[in-house]
């Protein structure tokens, strides 16, 4: 049995129910291997169920608990079939992870400056103006309704029991809004702003509302955005990196301290509402 890769710090999760939704990607599959190693019954929802079924199946084989389920966090009734299920095979959700989103081509302009000159002329040089609004309500629906739906839904299950909590997946977008990604800039954004409101709706219910703000990782979405075909950076990338302090990309690995610390009641038990940058001081620099 191959072990799990170690902790920054250890907490008891045992007899937890855990759903992280978004869960087979890079940065989800971290989590739920680290709250499967802290104990916790993981639940990783997703649209590819073989995807999560693998990841599942990793953690099992590591001597965690996970299984993997197929829901769109867009389809209430998808989403309260799944959580009746849950309640009913393994108990009510204690932890939920909001970590489904994503971006989409037609939310993305080709430009970063508006070049009248040349806008429009071909993809690379789309500018605001020829923004396609299906692509870009496809990146609300699926950050901030992606966020709100599953928190609806499963936070019904918290109420009236004791050290239960929802974390949100936030984004440096959220704080400064990064050119070309004009969709994704502003639902990352509105991601934040529901955390610090729910927070507050439910601030008397006993469930803590926090959200993760990641700096810039390597993942399967951004991975051709960021690395040429030879594995050096994209002049993308390369501003990134010229923009954190500390001069890397994050590894996965590294959000797993503050997930750990939010979902600890004995650690934050006084904290809800706040967005946790992960980000390497990007959030932190301006430029000089």
């Amino acid at each position: 049995m191959t072990a799990f890769a170690p902790l920054p710090f250890d907490i008891d999760l045992k007899n937890k129910v855990a759903v992280v939704t978004g869960g087979a990607g890079v940065l989800g599959a971290a989590m739920c291997r680290a709250l499967a190693q802290c104990g916790a019954k993981v639940v990783i929802i997703g649209r590819d169920l073989a995807k999560a079924e693998r990841l599942a199946e990793s953690i099992n084989n590591t001597g965690g608990f996970a299984q993997g389920m197929s829901c769109d966090v867009l389809d209430r009734g998808a989403l309260e079939n799944a959580a009746a299920h849950i309640a009913s095979t393994l108990g009510p959700c204690d932890i939920l992870i909001n970590g489904a989103g994503g971006n989409h081509p037609k939310g993305i302009t080709g430009q970063e400056y508006f070049d009248a000159e040349t806008a429009g002329k071909d993809a690379s040089q789309s500018s605001f103006f020829d923004l396609d609004m299906e692509g870009f309500k496809f990146v609300f629906d699926l950050n901030l309704m992606g966020t709100l739906l599953p928190s609806q839904v499963f936070a019904k299950q918290m109420l009236g029991r004791s050290g239960c909590s929802i974390i949100n997946i936030s984004s440096m977008s959220a704080y400064r809004p990064l050119t070309k990604v004009a969709a994704y800039s502003g639902a990352k954004a509105a991601v934040s702003n529901f955390t610090q409101w729910l927070a507050v709706h439910l601030g008397q219910s006993g469930i803590r509302v926090n959200a993760i703000a990641p700096g810039f990782f390597i993942t399967e979405q951004n991975q051709k955005l960021m690395l040429q075909e030879d594995g050096s950076f994209t002049p993308r990338a390369q501003k990134v990196i010229a923009q954190t302090p500390m001069r890397r990309f994050g590894d996965a690995s590294e959000l797993i301290g503050a997930l750990l610390w939010l979902v600890e009641a004995k650690a934050s038990g006084f904290v809800t509402g706040a967005i946790i940058p992960v980000d390497g001081g990007f959030s932190a620099y301006a430029g000089v």
